[in-house]
């Protein structure tokens, strides 16, 4: 009886120890103490901010670049409430933020990228980088600048030590995956020509769908970002030659035209899409896809078959990475459970982090789209019938 008590209780700190390595070290705050001079700062005036963990051994010429998610304000009223956060203002930012999930620094758990240089960059603009208007209106003191706040943080980056990069990653999650599509080609002609470079977007492929009442709430949503923030200036342009500035806030529409490999890593029931683009305002079981009705989850079907229509349109490239899920999930790659965990989520036997590692150094391919919900009993929003899908 004492040694099985024993043995339980070393299992159990085991287990606490694995988690605490998973969790990793916190990283400080770095401010970009000279963007005031050009006007690059966060909607409230104060400064940009990153967090900054250096590489070592092998990774000392290897940058991944992550950037911070956090939606969009599409007006005065909407930036104001958000510019005394610290989605708005880096004076209200954690000091520390701990690394996990692709930003860890312990090999067991981020095999490919532990010993990179790891920048978390935080989002303060509310427009994904891309605002730029001068005038600053003195009643609200908004300051709409993303764009240069972006440029001020690669040039930051750049003197300590990207600029000899021989490998790097630009990505992001969410707002931040959007960003890293906005902005990929763009990081790609800041490095060295002979470095490989690409970029990752996780949960940031949004598109252009009609909400339940059949209004396009998501399109008005991001021509109002796009116009309050003066981004279309700032907005890829082989994208914005062929179509409006707004459109050009939705990935459909500039992936085509990039030139930079991108891996596109979504849930093809993105949970802040079903929220928000397809039921914005709906009650129901859009907070928990388990307790969906028949007639709900047709509906989230037919959502996936609109997400599988628009990654279509993209056309086929050799270049391209895709892990598409079938979980109801937003950000997989910034959380250790998710990214690299003994029950991450898989497509084709192959974890997140090991699908996107293969891609990056051209080890194999990996262009991988789940079956429909509710086949993969590795995802971490369902109770897994063996009936359903007897083959995994």
């Amino acid at each position: 009886m004492v040694a099985a008590r024993s043995r339980l209780w070393l299992c159990f700190l085991l287990f606490l120890v694995a988690l605490l390595e998973a969790r990793g070290v916190p990283v400080g705050i770095t401010y970009v103490r000279n963007a005031i001079a050009r006007g690059a700062v966060c909607l409230d005036g104060s400064l940009p901010a990153y967090h900054f963990d250096k590489g070592f051994s092998t990774g000392i010429n290897n940058w991944l670049v992550h950037i911070e998610g956090g939606g969009w304000c599409n007006n005065v009223t909407t930036c104001l409430a958000r510019k005394n956060t610290r989605l708005g203002s880096s004076k209200q930012m954690a000091k520390e933020i701990a690394f996990s999930g692709i930003l860890g620094n312990r090999q067991r758990y981020n095999p490919d990228l532990y010993n990179w240089n790891r920048i978390k960059v935080r989002y303060c603009d509310g427009a994904s980088f891309t605002g730029d208007i001068e005038a600053v209106n003195l009643a609200t003191n908004l300051h709409f600048r993303g764009a240069r706040v972006w440029l001020a943080v690669m040039e930051d980056l750049l003197s300590k030590g990207m600029e000899n990069a021989e490998n790097a990653i630009l990505s992001g999650c969410s707002a931040g995956g959007l960003t890293t599509i906005v902005h990929c080609d763009g990081f790609r002609a800041l490095l060295p020509k002979g470095a490989r470079v690409k970029c990752l977007s996780d949960a940031g492929y949004f598109i252009n769908a009609k909400d339940v009442s059949g209004a396009l709430h998501i399109e008005s949503f991001f021509n109002q970002v796009v116009a309050t923030h003066g981004s279309a200036k700032h907005l890829p342009r082989p994208c914005t030659s062929i179509y409006r500035p707004g459109l050009c806030f939705f990935p459909q529409y500039i992936a085509r035209q990039m030139q930079t490999p991108l891996f596109i890593l979504n849930a093809a029931y993105d949970s802040w899409q079903i929220k928000n683009i397809l039921a914005p305002g709906v009650a129901g079981c859009k907070l928990d896809i388990n307790n969906c009705s028949p007639s709900q989850l047709k509906v989230m079907q037919d959502f996936r078959l609109e997400f599988m229509y628009a990654l279509a349109r993209l056309g086929s490239s050799s270049s391209r990475g895709l892990f598409v899920d079938s979980c109801y999930a937003h950000c997989q790659s910034e959380t250790q459970e998710t990214w690299l965990w003994g029950d991450s989520p898989k497509l084709a036997k192959t974890s997140i982090a090991k699908a996107v590692g293969d891609w990056f150094f051209d080890r194999k391919p990996f262009q991988k789209i789940d079956c429909p919900y509710p086949c993969n009993p590795t995802c971490h929003n369902r109770i897994f019938d063996s009936k359903e899908h007897p083959n995994l």
